[in-house]
């Protein structure tokens, strides 16, 4: 898993880089995320699953910034999710998603073993 994790950091590095030269101040959000967290987040409606990558540590919520105003429109921000996905075949963007939507999340899905 270290293995992984390091390669999903390299990939969210090459995205914020990718980022910033198109324009965007880009800001972490959570990455690492404890069994608990997740937890609450299910029973809250803020996600819909148990299996997430944050918990171990193969997603990113970052925020992307233009002009000083958070970006959250998926339309928009297209392109670094496109980008996101080509750096790796095990790479999501959740702006991608049909079901539940969430923009600023990137993770390199990694299957439970």
């Amino acid at each position: 898993m270290v293995n992984e994790q390091a390669a999903f950091l390299l990939d969210a590095c090459g995205l914020v880089v990718y980022a910033t030269k198109l324009g965007y101040t880009v800001t972490g959000g959570e990455l690492a995320r404890p069994i608990e967290m997740q937890q609450i987040y299910v029973e809250t409606g803020r996600s819909k699953t148990m299996d997430s990558d944050h918990i171990r540590r193969c997603a990113i919520d970052l925020n992307f910034f233009k002009d000083g105003q958070l970006v959250q429109d998926r339309v928009t921000l297209r392109p670094l999710g496109d980008f996101w996905e080509g750096l790796n075949p095990l790479n999501r963007w959740g702006g991608s998603w049909e079901k539940f939507v969430d923009v600023p999340h990137c993770e390199r899905h990694v299957p439970r073993r």
